[in-house]
């Protein structure tokens, strides 16, 4: 079976050429064209009956072929009704396929939603140096994970600009934890407060390794590197378990959630009273209820921020909920601009 790159399908008389010089059967010379989504690649194949011929060369035991949810979604992903801007603020945006699973979880989210979603890669440090001006006009915000301090002053901006300006917005990971520094230090009252991973002498470490945890009686939490959740990384699939009256619960529709894992650092419980009494919503936790595993801002329209990533979850014929509630947001933040007449005329190019 030859499969031939191509911008445009490959000329019959061309395909018997190829044919004949290289002893392959005609109907086994595919056109590999170009396609501008890869969700558009197995129907191209199917049509040129690859799918038959793979069966048939693997002596394979063939099944009843429909294609229609797939079909479904390439229609979907071609007619949008709706159109979003979103910014993601990373520190890794001159490598954009650094973030490529959140791109398409965003996209499989505009799927499932009929929105054209167009992302807008923010570099964190140019917000440190220039503010926050470049996210009017968004019409919401996600700050994804990483790790070291770079660009982590210019990511609690942004999430400051979210929830001062209630505009909808997906902390994942480190995208939690800048969420949960910001509060803290502009609502609950923690000047200076931080994460250990970037200042360790922060009076407030909200954000800490567990093995950095001081206790209501003082002591310090320790567990060593073989605990289940000690050690340097929390990795894998785990179970969380969702408060009922959070905007989560309502978006997954569940309580009990199993989500992957990726970092080191937790939410410190020891501030879990202070940040819940100056308004934040502890949203999930893990099933022991030792570790936050969501926050929310109960009075903000959007505001989600979990410690796991949903990212990598997300399938084309699904979508995941958070992504698709998040889009949702973006959508209903969009008409609100609009109704208000403040929704820039700007050329947007697509991600």
């Amino acid at each position: 079976i030859l499969l031939c790159r191509c911008e445009q399908p490959l000329p019959e008389n061309e395909r018997r050429k190829i044919a004949l010089f290289t002893n392959v059967p005609e109907r086994a010379v595919i056109s590999a064209v170009d396609a501008d989504s890869i969700y558009k690649v197995p129907g191209m194949y199917h049509r040129q009956g690859l799918d038959d011929l793979v069966v048939e060369k693997l002596d394979l035991e063939a099944r009843d072929i429909d294609l229609s949810e797939w079909d479904a979604v390439v229609e979907a992903l071609e007619h949008p009704t709706r159109e979003v801007r979103i910014a993601m603020v990373g520190k890794y945006v001159d490598l954009t396929e650094s973030y490529k699973s959140l791109s398409e979880a965003l996209s499989h989210a505009g799927i499932h939603t009929r929105t054209r979603v167009h992302i807008h890669y923010m570099d964190s440090e140019d917000i440190e140096r220039s503010g926050t001006e470049c996210l009017e006009g968004m019409d919401a915000i996600l700050v994804p994970g990483g790790f070291g301090k770079r660009g982590i002053e210019g990511k609690i901006q942004a999430a400051h600009f979210a929830r001062e300006n209630r505009v909808p917005y997906l902390g994942i990971c480190l995208g939690m934890q800048v969420a949960v520094i910001e509060y803290a230090r502009n609502k609950a009252g923690l000047t200076g407060a931080d994460s250990t991973e970037f200042d360790r002498d922060t009076p407030y470490p909200v954000i800490a390794l567990i093995t950095e945890w001081v206790n209501q009686g003082g002591m310090v939490e320790h567990r060593g590197e073989n605990a289940d959740l000690g050690g340097s990384m929390r990795l894998g699939a785990q179970k969380s378990r969702l408060r009922r009256e959070s905007r989560s619960r309502a978006v997954y529709g569940t309580d009990i959630i199993n989500e992957r894992h990726r970092h080191r650092y937790e939410f410190n419980n020891t501030y879990m009273d202070v940040l819940q009494d100056a308004g934040m919503l502890i949203a999930g936790k893990t099933i022991d209820g030792n570790l936050v595993e969501v926050v929310e801002i109960p009075d903000h329209p959007w505001f989600i921020g979990c410690q796991f990533h949903p990212e990598f979850t997300s399938t084309p014929r699904d979508g995941h909920p958070l992504f698709r509630g998040f889009i949702e947001a973006a959508n209903a933040y969009h008409e609100e601009l609009e109704r208000a007449g403040k929704v820039a005329e700007v050329a947007i190019a697509d991600a």
